[in-house]
């Protein structure tokens, strides 16, 4: 039948968008908050990372979103939501197994709205029932013992859900399964804290899972988490995981740093009026992908970047400091034994500190001079001017 009207329709590949995971990072440290209450408050920054999340997933069925917070003392997800926080709803609702996906890291099940477009219902109704009880379970305690953010922690998460679905993923097919709208306990993108469960339907030419990371960052002093923050920033940069850094306040110098070595966009916001345009800096700068960045001029190139490094012994940022030969760990000033505080290793200061020894500079010997007639000095010569004629 294929050769009846002289074409072949011989079953070929659809050539389809390779589906992109876009992995965020929002920073809730109370601490920076309240000093932005004026500009931007935390609720109009979350509605604002809703749009810019719905309109991931509306470019490609197959995009992926999930969302982790750095909170002031952990770190916990927004989206997927996890299976301890999904069966703890369950139970304080009533639900039961008939109710909510409990166990399984699935959806919360949102209420009905014939007006809204149902993965979006789902994917606003987990990320704010999750924030709403992050906030609820931090006391005053832990925001008074722990003034920074637990960044470090929250992109550890992220790698490892990272790796976890690009695991799931092969060449040729996907792990995404389309929304299915007679499931409430559907999960839009087909995330899942467990690769296992989503369901492979549609298969994909030499299409593999695309991730970046983007981080909404509002704390300054990173310098306490240096190291582990440091790890993570190799890591993705060879996993070729792109950090792009959305900066609402803070000293921007460590996340500048990620998203210079991972091929990332970093972008400040430092005063209130660029605040107020947060939703068209995330629509305009972020919401590119890999693929189309390439064909695009995106801001935040030619930018000095400030490589400064923080040291390992009072986590304070320095300009020149005292490396060891060993592991490479940088002191901010001379140890007082010798002895490496990481590795252990002795090291040998030399003459450090030692003033060099003034040698005084010998007096060069000048030539004698002699008294002419009329008294006038001049330098002495073995020959004498010759008389005129």
């Amino acid at each position: 039948m294929n050769a009846v009207d002289a074409t072949d329709r011989a079953a070929t590949q659809e050539e389809v968008e390779a589906p992109s995971l876009l992995t965020i990072i929002l920073d809730t440290n109370p601490h920076a908050w309240a000093l932005l209450a004026d500009s931007l408050p935390l609720s109009k920054a979350v509605a604002n990372l809703l749009v810019f999340i719905n309109a991931h997933l509306a470019i490609n069925y197959a995009n992926r979103v999930a969302v982790v917070v750095s909170h002031s003392e952990r770190a916990e997800w927004l989206y997927p939501t996890p299976a301890d926080a999904t069966l703890e709803q369950a139970h304080s609702n009533g639900d039961g197994e008939n109710g909510n996906r409990a166990g399984t890291g699935g959806a919360v099940q949102p209420p009905d709205d014939a007006n809204k477009y149902r993965p979006f219902a789902q994917l606003e109704y987990a990320i704010m029932t999750n924030l709403q009880r992050l906030m609820c379970t931090t006391t005053p305690a832990a925001i008074s013992s722990a003034p920074s953010t637990m960044l470090a922690g929250a992109l550890t998460r992220a790698l490892a859900y990272i790796s976890k679905q690009s695991a799931s993923t092969n060449p040729t097919t996907t792990a995404t399964t389309h929304f299915n709208y007679s499931d409430p306990s559907s999960v839009a993108g087909g995330n899942s804290l467990n690769p296992s469960d989503d369901t492979t339907t549609t298969s994909r030419s030499n299409q593999r899972l695309t991730t970046r990371i983007l981080i909404v960052s509002v704390s300054g002093d990173l310098a306490e988490t240096y190291i582990e923050l440091m790890n993570a920033i190799f890591a993705c940069q060879r996993l070729s995981i792109p950090i792009d850094v959305l900066k609402l306040a803070g000293d921007p110098t460590f996340l500048q740093q990620a998203a210079d070595t991972t091929n990332g966009i970093y972008l400040s916001l430092s005063n209130p009026l660029a605040r107020a345009g947060m939703l068209q800096y995330l629509m305009f700068a972020f919401l590119p992908d890999a693929a189309a960045r390439e064909r695009l001029v995106m801001p935040g190139e030619g930018e000095g970047v400030d490589f400064r490094a923080a040291c390992f012994c009072h986590k304070r940022v320095v300009d020149i400091g005292f490396v060891c030969s060993i592991c490479l760990s940088i002191f901010c000033e001379p140890l007082a034994d010798g002895t490496c505080l990481l590795c252990g290793s002795h090291l040998s200061m030399a003459n450090y500190g030692q003033k060099p020894v003034v040698v005084a500079r010998p007096k060069k010997k000048g030539k004698k001079k002699r008294v002419v007639d009329g008294g006038v000095e001049t330098p002495g010569s073995g020959r004498e001017t010759p008389a005129p004629g």
